[in-house]
């Protein structure tokens, strides 16, 4: 053989082994039952397990190393607050002492106002009414509690006693002054009493005039008013007659026929002076009605005797219409029970193919040679 044709068969051959292998690989990784079942690659899973636990064993020494920086910190802190504690209590003992020594209440401004012993080394609050103490914001001196209490008091009286008799003067003279003052008004009242009565003295005969004049007045009113009816009543008489001899007379209760007429010819009339048709206008009238009678029956008949034919044209049509319906029954019937002698002949035959099928054609019952050959490759 030549150089190629070895070559070409080489690369065959190693074509042909590496497919082997793989297939081999491949059954392995098939016929696996733990692969084939979890459908993943169970190296990388492990893989993934292995670095989980590296990562936690990682993460849990970096937290104890955390926490051990904690507890370092949380000791500082408190021996921080202790010693600030300390500082505070040095402070604030050394500033007690200092207000002991440089201090001292005596020293403060605002001493006097808790003093104990300012009630005795005060002044009263009020010496004298003139005490330049005693203001009004003071609240040390009001009406009717000064020093001159009594005299002031007995001067007090005695202008009151003097207002009483003031008052009971001028009541006197009030008194005098409204009698003087009722008098004058009584005198008065009387006076216009006097000239109310002469006033009314006065109207009163002025209006017994005016009431004779009034009533000579309205007599001759009257008498005017009875004689201008009498004359209205007999000219209204003479009206009313004239107006009746006209009505009796005329043509409206005569009924004249004559009235009714219109001007557009004699054939149309007036409506509201028209009285009605004579004999021959009511002859011509009932005649025309009996006319329309007869011409009626007429009719009736035709109809009568044509729906007449309809019905029997009717009855005819149902009776055709029967004896097709049947015919179609018959036809039905006879194509219903062709029908079913196929069915009951296919279903026959349907039996007995069934029966050649399980007694003859699936008689034959798979081997164990028949199942080995399945699962042996791959492919």
């Amino acid at each position: 053989m030549s150089g190629p044709a070895l070559e070409r068969e080489r690369r065959e051959a190693a074509a042909v082994e590496r497919r082997r292998h793989q297939e081999l690989l491949r059954r392995d990784r098939i016929f696996d039952a733990r692969v084939r079942t979890i459908g993943v690659d169970k190296d990388a899973l492990d893989a993934q397990v292995k670095d989980r636990k590296i990562k936690e064993a990682t993460e849990k020494a970096r937290n104890e190393e955390l926490a051990n920086e904690m507890k370092q910190n949380d000791k500082i802190m408190c021996m921080l607050e202790e010693r600030r504690k300390y500082d505070i209590r040095n402070i604030n003992k050394a500033v007690i002492e200092f207000q002991k020594n440089f201090q001292k209440p005596e020293t403060r401004r605002e001493f006097d106002l808790s003093d104990p012993e300012a009630l005795k080394k005060d002044r009263p609050a009020r010496l004298s009414d003139n005490d330049p103490r005693c203001t009004v914001s003071s609240l040390q001196m009001f009406m009717g509690e000064d020093l001159n209490y009594a005299q002031r008091v007995k001067f007090q009286k005695e202008q009151l006693r003097e207002w009483s008799l003031q008052q009971q003067r001028d009541y006197k003279n009030a008194l005098a002054d409204k009698k003087f003052l009722d008098d004058l008004h009584d005198k008065n009242r009387i006076e216009l009493d006097r000239k109310t009565m002469e006033q009314q003295r006065i109207e009163e005969e002025t209006r017994r005039a005016v009431c004779a004049a009034t009533k000579d007045f309205n007599r001759s009113q009257a008498a005017e008013l009875a004689e201008r009816k009498k004359l209205e009543k007999r000219q209204k008489m003479k009206d009313d007659m004239n107006e009746i001899s006209s009505l009796l007379q005329g043509d409206l209760l005569s009924e004249n026929p004559e009235q009714a007429v219109s001007s557009f010819g004699r054939h149309r009339v007036i409506k509201d002076r028209w009285k009605g048709m004579n004999q021959n206008q009511l002859m011509a009238i009932r005649s025309s009605q009996q006319q329309q009678v007869l011409e009626k029956q007429r009719l009736k008949e035709e109809e009568r005797r044509r729906d007449a034919d309809w019905d029997r044209q009717s009855m005819q049509a149902a009776r055709a219409q029967l004896v097709l319906e049947r015919h179609h029954e018959r036809q039905n019937r006879e194509r219903r029970q062709a029908l079913d002698s196929i069915n009951a002949q296919l279903s026959q035959e349907q039996k007995s193919k069934n029966i050649f099928l399980k007694e003859e054609e699936y008689s034959n019952c798979p081997t164990s040679q028949y199942y080995a050959q399945f699962n042996t490759t791959t492919r």
